[in-house]
Formats: C-alpha cells, sequence, structure tokens
C-alpha cells in the first residue's frame, strides 16, 4: 500500500511600503490517492486419472493404499502457488474398485491429491458418473469431509443455486471459476443430481450470475476437445471465442488426454489453454504420460475507487509420469520433471522421456509463442 502527501505551495507577490516586493505563502496538504496491489498466483492442472494398474501399484498389505510417492516429486511446485486446481476425473464410490472403463478410486486417492497440495477440484468431465448416482454423491461427500473445495457436480440444483458459480476470494482478489463437460459417456445423470454439460444458454445465465458477483476475473474450465489429438478442434476454437466474447478472462480446458498448447491472446488479456494433459494415468498411448500445469499470475491494482487486475505472467511447467519396471523392482507411479536427469533413470524411462520432452516442446515451440515455460 503506498500514500504520499504533496505539500502544494500558493505564492503570491505584493509591494510593502518602500515598493520592496513582499513574497507571502499559503500551503495546503493534499493527499494523493490510496494506491493499493494486490497479487494472485493460480496453479491450474490437468486429469487426475487412476487405472486398475494404479490402484494394484498403491495398495499395501494391510488393506489400505499409499499414493505419496506419485506426487512427492511435484509436491513443492503445486505449493508454491497461492491455489492450485486440478480435475479429479474418478469416483469415490467405494469398493470394489475399477479402473476403466468405470473409475472408482480408493478414498486415499483424494488424500494424496490434497496433500499434494491441490485446493480446488473440478469435478465435471464424462466419467463423473461412472458409479451412478450413489457414486457421485458419495464423491462430493468425501470432498466435503476433507475439506476440499470442488465445482462441476452438486447432489441437487438447490446446492448448485448455492455455490455456483464457484467464487474464490483469495488476496484480495475475486476468482469466479465455471466448469462443465461435454458429456458423461451416456450414463443418465440421475435427479436429482446436477452436472454442468457444456450448454451454452445455461452457461450464459451462469455468467450472469458471474459478473453480479463483481469479479475481478473469470476462468472457465472446460471437458472438452477429441481424445488423443494434440491441436484443439474447431468446436473447441468456436466455444473459446464465445467464452471470451461473453466475458471470460481465460479459458483453462481438458480432456484429450494428451498436451495441446497454450494460446495468449495478441492484448495479453486472454489466455487459453488448450488441454493440460493427464496429471498422472496408466495410459501408454504417445503423447498420453506427460502434459503440463499452467500458472497465471494476476496483479489487482486499485487507485481510489477504481480497480483493474492484469495478467501480469503466465507459463507452464512440463512433466511425465513414470510407471513401476517390470523386473520385480516395487515402485509406484511418479510424476517427474521432463529434465529429470539421465542418472536417476533406468534406459527405458530414458527413452519414454525423450520421446516425450520432445514432442511436448516441438508442440509449445510452434503453438505457445511468448510464453514461457517455467523449470521444475
Amino acid at each position: 500500500m503506498l500514500l504520499t502527501a504533496l505539500t502544494l505551495t500558493a505564492m503570491s507577490c505584493r509591494a510593502g511600503n518602500n515598493g520592496t516586493p513582499v513574497v507571502t505563502t499559503d500551503s495546503a496538504v493534499v493527499a494523493e490517492p490510496v494506491v493499493e496491489e494486490h497479487h494472485l498466483s493460480l496453479l491450474f492442472a490437468g486429469d487426475l486419472m487412476q487405472h486398475g494398474p494404479q490402484i494394484k501399484a498403491a495398495q499395501r498389505h494391510d488393506g489400505s493404499y499409499d499414493y505419496s510417492e506419485c506426487f512427492a516429486r511435484v509436491r513443492e511446485e503445486i505449493e508454491r502457488a497461492d491455489v492450485a486446481i486440478a480435475n479429479l476425473e474418478v469416483t469415490l464410490g467405494g469398493k470394489p474398485y475399477t479402473g476403466y472403463p468405470q473409475f472408482r478410486a480408493p478414498d486415499d486417492y483424494l488424500r494424496a491429491c490434497i496433500d499434494a497440495g491441490f485446493d480446488i477440484l473440478t469435478t465435471a468431465n464424462n466419467h463423473c458418473c461412472d458409479s451412478h448416482r450413489a457414486g457421485l454423491e458419495r464423491t462430493i461427500m468425501m470432498m466435503d469431509s476433507l475439506g476440499v473445495l470442488h465445482l462441476g457436480t452438486y447432489i441437487n440444483n438447490n446446492v448448485r443455486e448455492e455455490t455456483y458459480p464457484f467464487l474464490l476470494e483469495k488476496n484480495g482478489l475475486r476468482v469466479v471459476l465455471l466448469n462443465f463437460t461435454y458429456d458423461t459417456n451416456g450414463i443418465p445423470v440421475e435427479a436429482p443430481n446436477v452436472v454442468n454439460l457444456i450448454d451454452t444458454v445455461q452457461i450464459r445465465a451462469d455468467l450472469e450470475r458471474a459478473r453480479q458477483m463483481q469479479p475481478d476475473v473469470i476462468i472457465a474450465l472446460p471437458h472438452w476437445g477429441i481424445e488423443y489429438q494434440q491441436l484443439p478442434s474447431q468446436e473447441q476454437r468456436t466455444l473459446a471465442e464465445w467464452l471470451i466474447d461473453h466475458g471470460v478472462d481465460h479459458v483453462i480446458g481438458g480432456h484429450p488426454h494428451v498436451a495441446q498448447p497454450l494460446e495468449l491472446s495478441d492484448d495479453s488479456l486472454h489466455l487459453v489453454a488448450w488441454s493440460m494433459g493427464n496429471v498422472i494415468s496408466n495410459q501408454s498411448r504417445p503423447n498420453t504420460y506427460g502434459g503440463y500445469m499452467v500458472r497465471l499470475d494476476l496483479t489487482k491494482v486499485t487507485t481510489g475507487d477504481e480497480s483493474r487486475t492484469r495478467l501480469s505472467d503466465c507459463g507452464y511447467t512440463l512433466y511425465w509420469v513414470s510407471r513401476p519396471p517390470d523386473n520385480g523392482n516395487r515402485h509406484n507411479y511418479r510424476i517427474l520433471s521432463i529434465d529429470e536427469p539421465d542418472s536417476l533413470l533406468t534406459g527405458t524411462e530414458q527413452r519414454l522421456r525423450y520421446n516425450i520432452r520432445a514432442s511436448m516442446r516441438r508442440l509449445m515451440e510452434r503453438h505457445a509463442k511468448g510464453i514461457r515455460e517455467y523449470p521444475f
């Protein structure tokens, strides 16, 4: 906060009795407007997934599940942000635990995501109804019981009306988050549950409510696009343009399970991350075992009664996932730096890391111009 005072001196001249000019002064203290600056750093990550082999790798002899090794190398990066947000693409429907095509993950996985530093989880994705109404509601119950904030799916419309659009208030900034998905894999949303879908009529109404909250920034988190395609589809581009035209400042997307690039508008007012890829998964198709985290640094400057919020910095951090080896040396899935030293990797890991690093950096060099890569 900066408060300065400027002493202004008004000078006047008059003639004295002997004709000599006499200088008099009238002093007044005029306060400059108070200037306040607030800063907020946001980190976004992609899809938190749990396939069958991941569940098996995490299981311990006592029946519990330990995922701490999965996030150990990225925890510091996640916690460096003021607020970290990711997409929880599993349900917590209880036993039996299952992977693809209908995900039911252990509760310990949610605890590990929270321990890794994620503060907010989005849940509107194509797998949110995998364990039907009971699983959707139990997932919400578990997030509530562990104190992690969430948006995208709701037990009923009354809860949605009370909590959505999602308003984040932190460090003197007000940020509205929106989250919606293209589909639920054909599994019906069972009443009275609500899943936010890509419906421009509903999104327009949500944006109107969002503006009434007087936010400094509105960020949309769509679950969209074509799986395994490294460039955004025309449908993604059309929706992103529509969102920005209707008041969204930044668009941070997911679902394709591969990294798609980021793009910054020419005026640096709008960032679009088309797809961040998987945070962690067992997928082995080309480019599915790597992704990136997006960092947005927001600065709000208030002068008197006027405020202005700008994107003061943005960037991305590349990573990849190493899966347990087949040689009997037990370790869990691990999220590692894209520049992990060769000395810490097996020969197989070195080849995998080389391939994903070359692919993602080539993608960013071609399409994410002007946006910098942050190292781990």
